[in-house]
């Protein structure tokens, strides 16, 4: 694919400083988009439900090389609350708005700009997404092929292409050689990247043991097509050696921490790697060294930011150019909880914060 340029994966990998956006108070606006825009800020790091706020300005006219964008959708992840609560790996810049990615749909363009047109979508991935437009240099945008009229929940499941389906893609492939009929296991297998492990997983014929926390989630996991679903607890490890008749287990990854992380480490067969990308329990990790030493288990940690700071440009694009036509043909979906408007931010915080959810919380600017 060419679609990408290296400013726009930069763009990506520095989603926390978003670039040049919509609102601007002290430049010109245009006739046209003179209409009040809505955006989320914070100042202060804390709650997000306290400490976010709805603001307006209204639309500045365009820059040479700038188009204006219409947010369809963008998603809130864990990693957002996080990193507005002051707990994530990396600081943003205060005032800030939030969101890490998203959909959109070019409205203006700059007469310089000739490879986006207005009516074309796009993914956005320079930070900054919770708001209703973004106006941004053209390369910050990820152009997507030509959709037609696409439905709601397409555009929807695009809004979520750049971050966990590039994680659990990477995580699949990137640390063990998995070959057909073998067995994975992971933890978390009801979020959004578990869904997707297994949807890949799948797709290549890799069989699943999907370890959840509580009941009720067996139905939605297996029609996604994971193989097994366990609930974790003390005799998680003889669960899974029952459920997969003893066979070696190659590959773990774990979001949750804690004993889970154990749990999933004793459950690998000799020379297997547990890939850590989350510590959802908040707790810290206990793991024996002498199953480092005998039955040498790897342990391996994932960022998808890190990957993008060292991954080639080759391995990005070919990494997209999976992703992107499996979400648009609808073989890789994620489950979405609930939508809601830039003005009810707080209440979509809250909600994405609140456990026993069973899919992604999306501000939805419009409301459709």
């Amino acid at each position: 694919m060419k679609i990408f340029s290296i400013v726009s994966i930069l763009a990506l990998v520095l989603g926390t400083a978003p670039v040049a956006l919509g609102e601007d108070s002290n430049s010109a606006t245009s006739p046209e988009d003179s209409s009040s825009l809505k955006y989320v800020e914070f100042s202060q790091m804390g709650n997000p439900a306290e400490v976010l706020e709805v603001k307006e300005d209204n639309a500045r006219a365009l820059q040479s090389g700038e188009v204006r964008v219409k947010v369809l959708a963008t998603p809130i992840h864990p990693s957002n609350l996080l990193q507005i609560a002051g707990m994530y790996g990396i600081a943003p810049v205060l005032p800030s708005t939030p969101g890490s990615e998203g959909v959109g749909q070019v409205i203006e363009t700059s007469a310089e700009v000739t490879h986006l047109a207005v009516g074309q979508r796009v993914l956005l991935v320079g930070g900054g997404t919770w708001r209703d437009q973004i106006v941004a240099p053209a390369a910050s945008f990820i152009p997507l092929p030509d959709l037609g009229t696409p439905s709601s929940e397409m555009i929807e499941q695009l809004s979520m292409t750049a971050v966990n389906p590039l994680s659990a893609l990477l995580m699949l492939t990137s640390f063990v050689d998995l070959k057909e009929g073998d067995w994975l296991v992971h933890s978390a297998a009801n979020s959004a990247v578990g869904g997707y492990i297994i949807q890949l997983a799948k797709q290549r014929g890799v069989k699943t043991v999907n370890v959840v926390r509580r009941e009720g989630l067996a139905e939605d996991l297996m029609s996604k097509g994971g193989d097994v679903v366990l609930i974790d607890g003390p005799d998680l490890v003889a669960q899974i050696a029952s459920a997969t008749d003893n066979t070696p287990i190659a590959l773990g990854i774990d979001a949750v921490g804690g004993k889970t992380f154990t749990r999933l480490a004793q459950s690998l067969g000799d020379g297997g790697t547990l890939v850590s990308y989350g510590v959802m329990s908040g707790k810290p990790v206990t793991l024996n060294p002498a199953m480092l030493i005998f039955n040498d288990i790897r342990i391996r940690g994932f960022w998808l930011s890190k990957w993008f700071e060292t991954a080639a440009m080759t391995e990005k694009q070919a990494a997209f150019g999976q992703i992107i036509p499996l979400v648009i043909s609808g073989a890789l979906k994620a489950n979405v909880d609930s939508r809601f408007t830039v003005s009810e931010i707080k209440q979509a915080v809250e909600r994405a914060a609140q456990s026993g959810r069973n899919g992604k919380v999306l501000i939805v600017p419009d409301g459709q």
